[in-house]
This record gives C-alpha cells, structure tokens and sequence, in this order.
C-alpha cells in the first residue's frame, strides 16, 4: 500500500527562515543578477519561501572576475537602494565573496583582501575538472589568517567523484563543505545529485546555499522535491547554516 509518508515533498516548504550564504543576487558584477531588478525579483521569489537574510557571494576570479572590496560594496549599495525603495523591510543582505583558488588567491589573503562570511568563514571553490596546484599552500594560508576554510559544493567536483576517498581527507584538513540546494534535484545532473545524498548520508555536509544565479534557477529550486528520509538529514544542517550565519 502506497503511503502518505513516502510521497515526495517540495524542498522549498522546510527553507523558512534559512540564511543563504551563497548566492549571485548582487546586480551587474559577474554571471549572476544582470540588473538591481532582477536582483529585487529574486529577492521577492526566496521571500515567498520564507527566505529573507543574504549573503551575497559574488565570484572573486582572476581574469573573469576580478572582483574586489570596492566593486562588491558598490555593488552591494546599488542593491540596498533597490531594496529601500520597494519598502522590503523584512529583508537582510551582507556581502562577501566566493573566492576562486587561482593564481591570485594567495595574493588576496596577504594583502588581506578576501572577502569571508561572517564569523571568518571563507567561501572558496575550484576548478570543476581538477584541483588546483597550489591547494595545500592555499589552505595553510586560509588557516594562517584565522579563517574557516568553506568549499563551495563540494558535490559538484567531476574529478572527485572517482576519488571520494578525498572528501574524508578534506574534512580532516579542517575544510567545512557547503551544499547547493539545486544539488537536490537535477539541475546540475544526476550525478551531481547522487554525490550531494551520499555526502548528506555520511554526515559530511556542514551548511547549506542556493548558489542562485539567475531567476530560472530560483523557479526551478521550486520543483525540487525530497524523500522524507533526506528531510531528516537536511533539518540540523538549516538549523546549522541559521546558528552560525544569522
């Protein structure tokens, strides 16, 4: 017999009051948001969902983004016009970065120009194909400045998938692991999907982001549904990502 509580449920429905530490909703400044309007359609879209504290993490990338302080503040201050103006007063948005390991990142930690979350979590990713060359150096630097080292979904690493063995060793490095919640469904595919629940099966994942780019992927955040058995395990991990980012 069919039961009531195996359907799937709409991820969306159990995201109320989740800070979303990762996101590109700030206008104009690398692939996310074109436009203040667009960033205030998304905004109002993540407030139907009960959504309404931000960190905006627009990328910090050599040669593609070279984003830095003053771009993301200016940027960040273009938004929160916005936001007065349509009167969104529920709505909380900081700025920090999502930092590339590239040939410039280390450069950035000395000159003391990275950009964390708050509380000193530092939000970084890689290359999607293999890992950088300086990866070690990297981190020894992240943890010299007295930053928590966050991975960006670190479900989403092709090259990882054939050596899973490696997420243990990152963990035991001190590297906390943040999940995208488009992870979930099949946005990124179905591989990508399979690694985020086999990374939730094993405890690994410490936090939660959309990553949300555009509006497109905010309506399809909408349709992505859960069993109840992955609910279980997503709960402590909102509640995690709102104890330490709220």
């Amino acid at each position: 017999m069919f039961s009531f509580f195996n359907r799937k449920k709409f991820l969306i429905d159990y995201l109320e009051g989740l800070v979303d530490i990762h996101n590109h909703i700030l206008p104009g400044i690398d692939d996310g948001s074109k436009s203040v309007d667009e960033s205030i359609a998304i905004i109002k879209g993540f407030a139907e969902m009960g959504i309404t504290r931000f960190i905006a993490t627009p990328h910090i990338m050599n040669n593609y983004y070279p984003n830095d302080r003053g771009s993301i503040t200016k940027a960040l201050d273009h938004l929160l016009a916005g936001i007065q103006k349509e009167d969104l007063r529920d709505v909380h948005i900081e700025a920090a970065a999502e930092h590339m390991i590239d040939d410039n990142f280390e450069n950035l930690l000395a000159n003391n120009s990275a950009m964390p979350l708050v509380k000193d979590y530092l939000l970084f990713e890689m290359s999607y194909l293999q890992p950088p060359i300086n990866f070690e150096e990297a981190l020894i630097k992240i943890m010299e400045k007295h930053y928590f080292p966050v991975l960006a979904h670190p479900e989403r690493y092709g090259f990882l998938h054939h050596k899973k063995r490696k997420y243990g060793e990152y963990k035991n490095q001190g590297i906390l692991f943040q999940m995208n919640l488009l992870s979930l469904g099949d946005f990124y595919g179905k591989e990508v999907s399979k690694v985020a629940l086999e990374l939730l099966d094993q405890g690994l994942i410490d936090f939660l982001g959309s990553d949300i780019h555009n509006m497109n992927q905010l309506n399809t955040l909408k349709q992505v549904t859960i069993s109840t058995k992955t609910l279980e395990k997503l709960l402590p991990i909102i509640n995690n990502t709102i104890d330490v980012f709220y």
